[in-house]
């Protein structure tokens, strides 16, 4: 056998014992008459000692045969630290040529480096703990939902492409000339027919594809938990999810979230946090202002529709340059405010921004109103109401970060409730889908899901909720539509005429003629799970194979050119021959 004993698991009880390990050389110190070797595999680090200076290039691939002995200068910070292995015999599996950067706790690789080599950076221990996080959350889902009576079932890759949400992938098809089929954003259709099959409790931890923009927390292909169930209402969803997330958090990390978790409305959410995913970490809510600033000359709030105001605690020290800086951050287009107000609460006195257009006790009501006390720096943006609690909804978590006040060993889980069933785009003049085309309005907002006026469709709220942690939304869900009538409606509404429904989806609303049941679930973004679980923002480091922000993978140098014969294949014309 190649080894006996993995490069973590030995300890002084082992003493005395003859073992055979392999691995990998993580570094040779060669001392003339004898030689060091850090020996590496997944599970962790021995040291071995070698007599001589044998040819040990890092990363060489080697087997050992040897005994374990009690070392004479212990490592603390080792698992395997109180022993090493005095070698006997030693076998070379492979050499190695000198890797690119140094595969190491920290490497010296640069990001794209190490993404060209990934192979080599999943060698090291951060993302070794990455992906063994992963696979233990991933084991943990499966052993809940099973005890909960879901079972597993697959669902297509290769589907139609629907007009809503992101942009799809196509696949052409070689035997369908000119025929395209799409893969899937979420399995949403297919879980709702296998609940009209029967199957009322379903997940599967699967693949999706959505061609968008990317960032820290998006890719091109990511993996959701998606469930659903039949014979549930809004509170039966809930419960059952939240007890997956409790025993994740348990079992996972050792943690206790609070039981049951807190709840809040999309509009309280807004309001307070300029957020529907809000991070509650820390307070720095909202607060409205505008009645307390208008009519006093200021023309910046006279005509805002909305002034709104947070108060950054200890910060009334800033100097002018700092408030300048901020100023210009705010007028970034990532948060695209025209400027910013402030008031100083000093310990020798307050200062403001607009102090010439506010009296000394006005300016000293509108910190109030903001919640500032002595020593805070209240920030003030105004505009359109929603547009300006989101600027300061980013600006708050600027300042939280800027505080230090994110802790990401700290987790305040919330589920947020009652969204806006739909939203109107002036440009187009017409209603989106604030979550997808399948989500059921409210049961006491049905009267305005029915009614012709916009004013009443603006009133729904959706029977849809959203798992957020951290200020990162995790998950998300609904009740869905189970009635045909129901569902052309929310065509109807959505402007999508009767022939195109019937083309595009037909075949779930013909489904739901033969009884469907009442059905809801949810879907959580397994990779940010693993990464907010893990402490990081980015999801890069808990997928093993990620594209970089381009959306390339450039181990593989994919996406590519396929050749001609490939092109005639599929009906397809290259650009080059246009």
């Amino acid at each position: 056998m190649y080894r006996t004993h993995n490069c973590g698991e030995l300890r002084i009880g082992n003493a005395g014992q003859k073992v055979t390990l392999a691995g990998w050389v993580q570094k040779a110190r060669n001392l003339g008459a004898m030689t060091f070797v850090d020996l590496r595999d997944r599970y962790g680090i021995t040291q071995l000692v070698l007599e001589g200076t044998p040819e040990l290039g890092r990363e060489y691939v080697i087997q050992v045969v040897g005994t374990v002995v009690e070392r004479e200068n212990k490592n603390p910070k080792m698992p395997t630290g109180d022993i090493e292995i005095k070698v006997e015999s030693i076998n070379v599996l492979n050499k190695s040529v000198t890797p690119p950067f140094t595969i190491e706790e920290v490497s010296d690789g640069g990001e794209d480096l190490r993404a060209k080599y990934r192979y080599l950076d999943l060698r090291r221990a951060p993302l070794q703990r990455a992906l063994a996080l992963r696979h233990r959350l991933a084991q943990e889902i499966r052993n809940y939902l099973d005890g909960e009576g879901f079972m597993e079932i697959e669902t297509p890759y290769l589907i139609k492409s629907t007009p809503e949400g992101a942009r799809d992938f196509v696949v052409p098809s070689r035997m369908n000339p000119g025929e395209f089929y799409a893969l899937p954003q979420s399995p949403q259709t297919f879980k709702q027919l296998l609940m009209v099959a029967g199957y009322d409790r379903y997940f599967q931890i699967v693949r999706c594809f959505r061609d968008e923009d990317l960032r820290a927390d998006r890719q091109p292909e990511f993996t959701q938990i998606d469930c659903e169930m039949s014979f549930v209402e809004q509170e039966d969803v809930l419960n059952t999810f939240e007890g997956m997330m409790r025993r994740m958090f348990r079992n996972a990390l050792g943690v206790e979230i609070p039981d049951p978790l807190p709840r809040m409305s999309w509009y309280d959410a807004m309001d307070n946090y300029g957020s529907d995913k809000p991070d509650i970490r820390f307070g720095m809510k909202i607060h409205q202002i505008s009645e307390l600033v208008k009519g006093q000359g200021f023309s910046v709030f006279d005509n805002a529709p909305y002034v709104g105001a947070i108060a950054v605690p200890g910060c009334a020290g800033y100097t002018r340059k700092q408030l300048d800086e901020l100023t210009e951050w705010v007028k970034r287009p990532q948060v695209g405010a025209k400027g910013l107000v402030y008031i100083r609460l000093g310990q020798d006195g307050t200062k403001s921004s607009v102090d010439k257009f506010y009296t000394p006790e006005q300016i000293a009501a509108i910190a109030d109103a903001a919640g500032a006390v002595t020593g805070d720096l209240v920030l003030i943006l105004c505009g359109e109401k929603r547009k300006t609690q989101t600027m300061l909804g980013v600006l708050r978590i600027e300042m939280g970060n800027r505080l230090g006040l994110r802790d990401p060993k700290v987790f305040s889980p919330l589920w947020i409730v009652d969204f806006p069933l739909l939203e109107w785009d002036d440009e187009t003049q017409r209603f989106y889908a604030m979550h997808h085309p399948f989500t059921a309005p409210k049961p006491e907002h049905e009267k305005w899901f029915w009614s012709d006026s916009k004013e009443d469709l603006e009133r729904v709220c959706a029977n849809a909720y959203d798992f957020v942690l951290n200020g990162t939304e995790l998950g998300g869900g609904s009740i869905r539509i189970h009635n045909a009538d129901m569902q052309k409606r929310m065509f109807e509404v959505l402007g999508i005429g009767p022939e195109e429904a019937e083309r595009k989806f037909g075949f779930i609303i013909n489904a739901f003629k033969f009884g469907a049941p009442p059905h809801g679930g949810l879907a959580f973004g397994f990779d940010r799970v693993c990464a907010l679980f893990g402490g990081q923002e980015t999801i890069r480091d808990y997928i093993a194979f990620p594209k970089n922000n381009q959306g390339r993978d450039v181990m593989i140098d994919s996406p590519s050119a396929i050749d001609d014969i490939q092109m005639q294949e599929l009906c397809i014309a290259s650009t080059a021959s246009r």
